[in-house]
C-alpha cells in the first residue's frame, strides 16, 4: 500500500475511534493532497457524495503562521451538511470550532485554469450565510500545512442559512460580520478579510482544481473562508453569524449525554 494511503487509513481510523492522532510528519504538499484524495475516494466509494469544496487559510495571519503563501482546499461531503437550528450531533467531532463564512452556490460549472473574477461572478447563482464547523483529527490542533491538507483541510461540517442573496446586492469587500456564541459577542470581521474578497477565494479554488483536472459543478457549494478567527464550539453551545446584507445563520451543538 502506498505511504499516502497508509496515512489516509490512520486519519480515517480517527473518525471511528474518536482518538486524535499525532502530527503526520514530513509530507510534501502534493503528498498531503494525495492523502486527502485517498480518503475522498473511499468515502465516495461507500456511497457518500461530494457536494462542494471549502477554501481554508484565507487569512494572511494563518498563512504566515503555517509558513505558506497560498490557501488550501478540502471537500464537502453530503453528510457534512446540517440543517440550521437543528441539534448537531456531538459525536461527529473531536475538537470542533466554528467559523462564519460566505457560501457561494454555483449556477453553472466553473473550470480552470484561467478563471477570472468576471468568470467567477457570472458562475455564482447566489450567496448564503454559513457557519463552517472546522475539526482536526490531529491531536491538540498541532497542525502544519501538510497536516491540515491531508486532513481534508480540517473540515468537519457546515450549516447554511436559508436566505439566498444575489451577489450584486452584497458588498463583498467591506460587508461586516459578527459572531455570537451563547448570545455573547465572540468576534467581528469583514468579507474583505477573505483574500480581499470572497470572490478571489472562488477564483483561486477554480484555478487550483482546474490544474488538477477537476471542475467546480453547478449546484455545488463553495465555502470561501472565514471572516474572523474561529471560536471553540462546545456541546450545548449556540453560535450565530450575522452578515451585512446576507442575514444570519445559527448552529446548535448537542449537549453531551451520559
Amino acid at each position: 500500500m502506498p505511504r499516502t494511503d497508509e496515512i489516509a487509513s490512520v486519519l480515517l481510523d480517527a473518525y471511528t475511534t474518536r482518538v486524535p492522532v499525532e502530527p503526520l510528519g514530513d509530507l510534501t504538499i502534493d503528498e498531503a493532497y494525495a492523502v486527502q484524495l485517498s480518503q475522498v475516494e473511499r468515502w465516495t466509494g461507500s456511497g457518500r457524495r461530494v457536494l462542494g469544496h471549502k477554501v481554508g487559510l484565507t487569512s494572511a495571519a494563518m498563512r504566515r503562521q503555517l509558513g505558506v503563501a497560498q490557501p488550501d482546499f478540502g471537500h464537502l461531503l453530503d453528510d457534512m451538511f446540517f440543517a440550521e437550528n437543528s441539534p448537531i450531533p456531538t459525536t461527529r467531532f473531536l475538537q470542533a470550532r466554528a467559523e462564519p463564512e460566505i457560501a457561494f452556490v454555483l449556477g453553472t460549472d466553473l473550470t480552470g485554469p484561467g478563471v477570472t473574477v468576471a468568470d467567477a461572478l457570472t458562475a455564482v447563482a447566489f450567496a448564503l450565510p454559513a457557519l463552517e464547523i472546522i475539526d482536526s483529527r490531529i491531536a491538540d490542533w498541532r497542525i502544519g500545512i501538510a497536516d491540515t491538507i491531508a486532513d481534508n483541510a480540517s473540515s468537519g461540517g457546515v450549516v447554511l442559512g436559508s436566505r439566498a442573496v444575489p451577489l450584486d446586492r452584497l458588498d463583498l469587500r467591506a460587508g461586516g460580520c459578527t459572531l455570537h456564541r451563547n448570545a455573547q459577542l465572540a468576534g467581528t470581521g469583514a468579507a474583505g478579510a477573505v483574500l480581499g474578497s470572497p470572490v478571489n477565494s472562488l477564483v483561486w479554488l477554480a484555478n487550483t482544481l482546474g490544474e488538477r483536472g477537476v471542475k467546480l459543478q453547478a449546484g455545488h457549494v463553495v465555502l470561501t473562508g472565514s471572516c474572523l478567527a474561529a471560536v471553540p464550539f462546545e456541546p450545548g453551545d449556540v453560535v450565530t453569524a450575522t452578515f451585512a446584507g446576507l442575514g444570519t445563520v445559527t448552529a446548535h451543538l448537542n449537549e453531551e449525554t451520559s
